[in-house]
């Protein structure tokens, strides 16, 4: 038998972040003797310490990455090209960027950055300049996402057919936080404070996984 409990709505967080996979484990998945082999969530839960975690604990991590690390934040017309003899790009008036460095700290959530400088003085008299010059600007930069390993690892999970199948179930959770909202009041609080939150919170989600367990039960019978 298995039953829709709430990863991201344990009553005693006051704030939901994208942590909360990571706080759910150490507080009570072990405790509760729960044993999980997949979370289905959205972009918000894809961040790099949840991906670790659930490798970690061979879970499947249902939840796309941000569209930045596999798609990229630009329209096609504003992406400059790169020249793969200069090992630099170029943009899109026909300059060369003039050195490259990395950006960005190691060991945190964030990927790093490669960086590409571009001849300021270039930029300033460029027939092309509008919309990519800015007036009174010292420098003109590139940047592009460095995946990390981790991303990488998980971009290819993404690509899966078992990923596919998967996520398809995403709708569910959505139907459910519609149930809670909308036939169990949870659209809005009923008390002022955060503790009238916590047991409004505690008692709506109890009430609605033990509907869940009382429809299982009936199905099996």
């Amino acid at each position: 038998m298995s039953f829709k409990y709430f990863l991201d709505m344990a009553p005693e967080d006051p704030v939901i972040d994208s942590s909360s996979l990571t706080k759910f484990r150490q507080l009570r998945l072990k405790e509760a003797g729960m044993k999980i082999n997949t979370v289905i969530g959205d972009a918000a839960y894809s961040e790099k310490a949840n991906i670790e975690y659930t490798k970690e604990e061979k879970i499947a991590l249902v939840a796309k990455l941000n569209p930045i690390l596999t798609q990229g934040p630009r329209k096609e017309e504003d992406k400059f090209e790169f020249n793969k003899d200069a090992g630099m790009f170029v943009c899109k008036a026909g300059h060369l960027a003039t050195r490259k460095a990395r950006t960005g700290k190691k060991g945190t959530s964030k990927s790093q950055s490669q960086t590409y400088y571009f001849n300021i003085e270039k930029c300033r008299v460029c027939p092309m300049r509008g919309g990519c010059y800015k007036v009174g600007a010292k420098s003109k930069t590139y940047s592009v996402t460095i995946k990390s390993d981790t991303h990488a690892e998980q971009e290819a999970f993404q690509n899966t057919e078992t990923f596919k199948q998967l996520a398809v179930n995403r709708y569910k959770i959505e139907a459910k936080n519609s149930e809670l909202k909308n036939g169990h009041g949870y659209d809005k609080a009923s008390t002022a404070g955060l503790f009238g939150m916590e047991i409004q919170g505690a008692t709506t989600i109890f009430a609605v996984n033990l509907k869940r367990i009382l429809k299982l039960l009936n199905e099996n019978d």
